[in-house]
């Protein structure tokens, strides 16, 4: 009798296994290339683009990751705990290749094209994750990641908490009476402002917090001269931080033309850590809400009602 039980066990355990791996082999996802890609594997996974990683933490994923890209700031434990395959923008194949991934999750625009090419070759399923920088697009993002690694509740509760997150903010952004010009500065390097205009995570988060950029006629980073750093009449420059090569507000406010604007009259520069201001992954919402405050002072009060619940939502099962 009691071999006979075993026996069942051991058959009900060996289906309920059987079923797992069908669920998470041949699982197909659209990717940013308009192409569909087939996944066998999640058991070794590469991230490229912070975003990604801190999707796949919150999902309860970490114990996948085979290795991450030096964009995986957060959370801190990723770039701690696991291998290091360089900036997702200088990648080597033979470094990414060399982790023995089953999977590699990439932000659109990761390369060079050459790397790419050598991952497709490789024959190892390579997911690009559209980088559109909206707030459909972050919800886009996460649920195709979950997608992915065939977890889509866990994404399901995951956006949930990023949505209800993002319809919070909006009700912030609704007491915003007076919107001020932002111009977002990437660097300052000999004196030439490299400055985001539409079409960039700088431009929407911007208009997350209820601010204006400052910059509308083109898109993307470009250089900008000084005429057109004058005439833009920025109230706010708002940059990040990146270590030694961080934009410092003394370096605006004695610029030629920084000078002649709002921004330097009122002492009014602003800057945040990188992945946290421009991921669009999880902490978008908490993002914008934070650069709202810094914006507007007077939504403080407002703000603190204002809890992310993507800060703590469980969605790891």
């Amino acid at each position: 009798m009691t071999i006979c039980r075993t026996l069942a066990l051991t058959a009900a355990a060996g289906c309920f296994l059987l079923g797992s791996v069908a669920l998470a082999a041949g699982i197909t996802v659209h990717d940013a290339r308009d192409r569909d890609v087939t996944i066998g594997d999640v058991g070794r996974i590469v991230s490229i683009g912070g975003a990604i990683t801190e999707i796949l933490y919150a999902l309860g994923f970490e114990d996948r990751l085979a290795g991450v890209d030096s964009t995986s700031l957060y959370p801190a434990a990723a770039l701690r705990d696991k291998p290091n395959v360089g900036y997702m923008r200088q990648l080597s194949a033979e470094g990414v290749l060399g982790l023995n991934p089953s999977l590699v999750l990439a932000a659109q625009g990761s390369g060079p094209k050459e790397t790419m090419d050598v991952l497709d070759a490789a024959k190892v399923p390579l997911v690009l994750v559209p980088e559109t920088f909206s707030e459909q697009g972050l919800i886009e993002k996460i649920k195709l990641v979950g997608h992915a690694m065939g977890a889509d509740s866990r994404a399901a509760c995951l956006t949930a908490a990023v949505s209800g997150d993002l319809a919070q903010l909006r009700e912030l952004r609704a007491k915003v009476t007076k919107p001020v010009r932002v111009m977002f500065v990437m660097s300052l390097l000999n004196g030439r402002a490299m400055a985001a205009g539409k079409n960039t995570a700088a431009n929407e988060i911007i208009a997350l917090a209820g601010g204006v950029n400052a910059i509308d006629g083109y898109e993307g980073y470009k250089p900008i001269n000084d005429e057109a750093i004058v005439a833009a009449k920025p109230d706010v420059v708002l940059s990040i931080q990146r270590g030694k090569d961080s934009l410092d507000a003394e370096a605006v406010y004695v610029h030629p033309a920084f000078a002649l604007t709002p921004a330097a009259a009122n002492k009014a520069f602003i800057s945040m850590e990188g992945l946290y201001l421009l991921g669009f992954g999880p902490r978008t919402a908490a993002a914008a809400r934070d650069l709202s405050v810094k914006l507007y002072p007077a939504l403080a009060p407002q703000a603190e009602k204002f809890a992310p619940a993507a800060l703590t939502a469980n969605c790891r099962s």
